[in-house]
């Protein structure tokens, strides 16, 4: 139970200071270390001259090289570590790079304020920090959309699932968890470089975020102010995204908003046919971000309150 106190001592000192920009300029960022960890292997062990069945076992063994060095890093610093509450608040100040609550928050907020303004130019830029999609071909709904959608699957990767794994296991399941995470959005893609090297990297993120994704959906159904609809929307259109996990929080945040999500969109000029979560619902405009982020903000708030419960009770 006191890793469940650990982690909302994590969200609670993310949630009031975020990860300074002056500390990044000093330090960098945990995920950036795993990051350049990651770019290494890929570099040395992911070469294009070797046929795929060798490439997918490099690839296994370097994803489970990072995430085995993580748990191991977590589980020293945990054991280094007093007993009692000064454990747990500790604990909760090295969790606390590891839970991106306010950054998501901030991000998405970005977008919505210049959309709200109708600086298109402004939203697109600040919407292409969080999404991978073409953002010269987005017009409001398509940036909407785009940051919407972002929340929601973000909400669940960043915050959801690092503290899920973070209560059930402290320092170890939280910092193991990050390097999934992190293996995935680097090398877990569907491209010719990553496709077999990145196999196991996409598939154990696809174990991990199996719970959480499903937990964050049920958070914003519970907070949601069309909640009927959010939970008929989550369980009949969230197996229809591509991804096994995105689509509950998806799914659940286009029903509590009475919009529709996902659907076609354009990546690196390349157009993908992406099927409608909520289809037949309308587009979403600027005000709906808001909405999103006050679902978001409230659901995060429950989730903290169930921890302490957790922890405390």
């Amino acid at each position: 139970m006191g890793f469940a106190g650990a982690m909302v001592v994590a969200m609670a000192v993310d949630a009031l200071l975020g990860w300074p920009s002056w500390l990044f300029a000093r330090i960098g960022h945990p995920v950036t270390w795993l990051g350049r960890l990651i770019g290494a292997i890929d570099a040395v062990w992911n070469r294009r001259s070797d046929p795929p069945a060798l490439r997918r076992a490099a690839g296994v063994g370097g994803a489970l090289l990072v995430i085995v060095m993580s748990v191991v890093i977590g589980w020293v610093l945990q054991s280094l570590l007093p007993s009692g509450w000064v454990q747990i608040v500790l604990m909760g100040v090295l969790a606390w790079p590891l839970v991106a609550l306010r950054s998501l928050h901030d991000h998405v907020a970005a977008v919505a304020n210049p959309l709200r303004a109708g600086d298109i130019a402004g939203a697109r830029a600040a919407v292409s920090r969080i999404v991978g999609r073409d953002p010269a071909a987005l017009d409001e709904a398509g940036i909407a959309r785009a940051a919407i959608e972002s929340l929601a699957e973000n909400a669940s990767d960043g915050i959801v699932a690092p503290v899920f794994w973070g209560a059930l296991f402290g320092l170890p399941g939280i910092l193991g968890y990050k390097a999934i995470n992190t293996l995935d959005s680097m090398i877990g893609h569907r491209s010719e470089r990553y496709d077999a090297f990145g196999w196991a990297a996409a598939r154990i993120d696809d174990v991990a975020n199996f719970i959480p994704a499903r937990l964050t959906g049920f958070l914003f159904v519970l907070l949601a102010p069309r909640r009927s609809e959010a939970l008929s929307c989550m369980t009949r259109d969230a197996r229809r995204h591509r991804s096994p996990n995105a689509g509950w929080p998806e799914a659940a945040m286009a029903g509590a908003l009475g919009v529709r999500l996902s659907g076609p969109r354009i990546y690196h000029g390349r157009a993908t046919d992406e099927p409608w979560l909520n289809e037949g619902a309308r587009d979403p405009l600027a005000a709906d971000i808001g909405e999103g982020l006050t679902v978001y903000r409230r659901a995060m708030l429950l989730l903290a309150g169930m921890l302490a419960i957790l922890a405390f009770a």
